[in-house]
């Protein structure tokens, strides 16, 4: 069952993630976490090495869409400023925001991937859903006090799939 938490891959960041690794790899759409994967949970604004990474993404023909479990007032700020596409109350790990944002951008999941900081959320969520999964490390290491109640648990649950997969570790780009 603990396998259903484990990511396709795991790099340090989302900057780490070329188009030309996306292509290699038929993916054509990223669907992205908000809080600690694109931006800090306390700082919607992002940084210019975000900015340079999305838009090279995007000039590459890939869209990057916002799949978050937020409120919509509090995505579409974010969204608006990085120019994404965006889906709010996602339900992860439900299946159905991962739905949305494929129908939203005309991609079959099979070509889309997820990235995301968090295993309870983004990767299981993603998994069932049957895309792909990065994970990345969170931008920051404070977290909001809901998302604290998942790293308790994610710590165990990440102990178990690196005992069981010697193959995961944490790389600098897509392999």
């Amino acid at each position: 069952m603990l396998d259903n938490f484990r990511p396709t891959w795991m790099v340090e960041n989302i900057y780490q993630i070329s188009p030309e690794k996306l292509k290699k790899h038929n993916i054509k759409a990223v669907f992205a976490d908000l809080d600690n994967t694109l931006v800090a949970w306390n700082n919607p604004n992002g940084t210019p090495e975000l900015l340079a990474w999305i838009e090279d993404v995007k000039a590459n023909g890939i869209p990057v869409v916002i799949v978050s479990n937020n409120k919509d007032e509090r995505i579409k700020i974010v969204a608006d400023h990085l120019g994404l596409y965006y889906i709010a109350r996602a339900l992860k790990p439900s299946r159905q925001g991962y739905r949305r944002a494929s129908k939203k951008v005309g991609i079959p999941l099979e070509n889309c991937v997820m990235v995301g900081d968090q295993l309870l959320t983004d990767i299981l969520g993603a998994n069932r859903a049957g895309l792909r999964t990065i994970l990345v490390r969170p931008i920051v290491q404070s977290d909001a006090w809901n998302t604290r109640i998942n790293r308790f648990f994610e710590r165990f649950i990440m102990r178990h799939l690196l005992n069981k997969n010697p193959d995961m570790k944490w790389r600098n780009e897509l392999d």
